[in-house]
């Protein structure tokens, strides 16, 4: 058994090469090998959001505060609310962060395969975001 006690793993900022915005990570978890599971609790403050990216094993949210969106590329935007649980399937090229003037923080999980967890790829634009807001809201 292990216990990691709250406060013993340091916050981080979220870097701009994966994100947009102000974002804080609070790592969770890394199971040592040979299980292949981690995570963490993030919080995307008002407009902020993640770049395009995919997971080889996929990702699962679990939204614990705030407002959000989601989108899987092809896909609409999706708000997503505390409670609501989001699964991206395996190498499904997505994003998600806070809604334009809603705070959200979610818990991610993901499994690494060969070593990896997570393929960045290019930011949603400012343009882009905004562009997606007013398809949502119409």
């Amino acid at each position: 058994m292990d216990i990691q006690r709250n406060g013993t793993q340091p916050s981080g900022k979220g870097p701009t090469e994966w994100f947009t915005g102000s974002v804080r990570i609070d790592p969770l978890f890394k199971a040592p090998d040979p299980a292949r599971v981690a995570g963490a609790s993030v919080t995307f403050e008002p407009g902020a959001r993640t770049a395009w990216h995919t997971h080889p094993l996929g990702q699962t949210l679990i939204v614990t505060a705030g407002c959000g969106l989601a989108q899987g590329k092809g896909s609409p935007v999706e708000q997503i609310r505390p409670g609501d649980i989001v699964w991206f399937a395996p190498g499904e090229k997505h994003w998600h962060g806070a809604a334009p003037t809603t705070a959200m923080t979610h818990v991610a999980i993901a499994e690494a395969l060969d070593g990896k967890v997570v393929d960045w790829m290019e930011h949603v634009s400012d343009a882009q975001y905004h562009a997606l807001m007013t398809e949502f809201r119409s």
